[in-house]
């Protein structure tokens, strides 16, 4: 009689390390301004990391920042799925509409996290950024600023044991209750709010998390019609890079779904 092997399915195992490459810049010789790309293998472990999605809006004062951040995210979403499922935390950071959030369980699970405080913050320089944003970086000629947003884009799934706040001191204090030690951000806009929100990268790798931006799964409001007078991809990328020098290092999120996915 033929023996039956047994079936084993293979599936990622809940809380089990992953190890993603991420990107960083160098200066060699400091003072020269050449930075060179570099390398990082890094194992995260799933109960340690969180990923914060900051200011998905449904809608944006400037139409061409909405019809990119629609294109972003439905892959914000594949993305977050996956890692829910492996055990990462999902902090949904849409600033300014909390009063729609005011009845949701993953908002009164987030008031409900007892406040910690934060520690006195790292002195961390902030270089200027490669691009000239005064304008307010819109692309869209005649566009006029006003508070466009009432949510987060509804294409971005929240599930039970998620968290949703836009204060700092709330997600950090959340952070910390779960024991996170690295936070992974994504959404826009990043020489924005991406760099500057409380829950975003530098208060956060100020108060001592280990911050990754998820670099094609963000965008920068720019207009090329200012410095350094290039185009939109381009003048996010120099944001991206800008961060890779001096704030934190990058993952792609292809790479990090791979990971999630082993």
């Amino acid at each position: 009689m033929r023996k039956l092997l047994p079936f084993v399915l293979a599936v990622p195992l809940f809380g089990q390390d992953f190890h993603v490459n991420l990107r960083s810049r160098v200066e060699a010789y400091k003072g020269s301004g050449e930075w060179q790309e570099v390398q990082i293998g890094q194992n995260l472990e799933p109960k340690q990391t969180a990923i914060v999605i900051c200011d998905v809006w449904d809608k944006h004062w400037c139409s061409g920042a909405t019809e990119r951040v629609a294109k972003l995210a439905p892959a914000i979403d594949r993305l977050i799925a996956v890692a829910r499922r492996r055990g990462v935390l999902i902090i949904h950071a849409p600033s300014d509409t909390m009063a729609f959030y005011k009845d949701a369980p993953q908002r009164k699970a987030m008031l409900a996290i007892p406040a910690v405080s934060a520690p006195t913050p790292l002195d961390l320089a902030s270089p200027a950024l490669p691009i000239d944003d005064s304008d307010g970086g819109c692309d869209t000629p005649g566009d006029k600023t006003y508070q466009a947003w009432s949510r987060q884009h509804a294409a971005i799934h929240v599930a039970a044991g998620d968290l949703i706040s836009d204060q700092g001191a709330e997600v950090y204090s959340a952070l910390r209750e779960h024991g996170i030690t690295h936070l992974l951000v994504t959404g826009v806009h990043t020489n924005m709010c991406i760099l500057n929100r409380g829950f975003a990268i530098k208060q956060m790798t100020r108060w001592g998390l280990r911050c990754i931006l998820v670099r094609d799964l963000t965008d920068a409001m720019y207009n090329p019609q200012k410095p350094p007078y290039v185009s939109h991809a381009a003048g996010t990328e120099l944001v991206i890079q800008h961060i890779e020098k001096y704030w934190c290092p990058t993952v792609l999120s292809a790479d990090l779904m791979r990971a999630l996915s082993n």
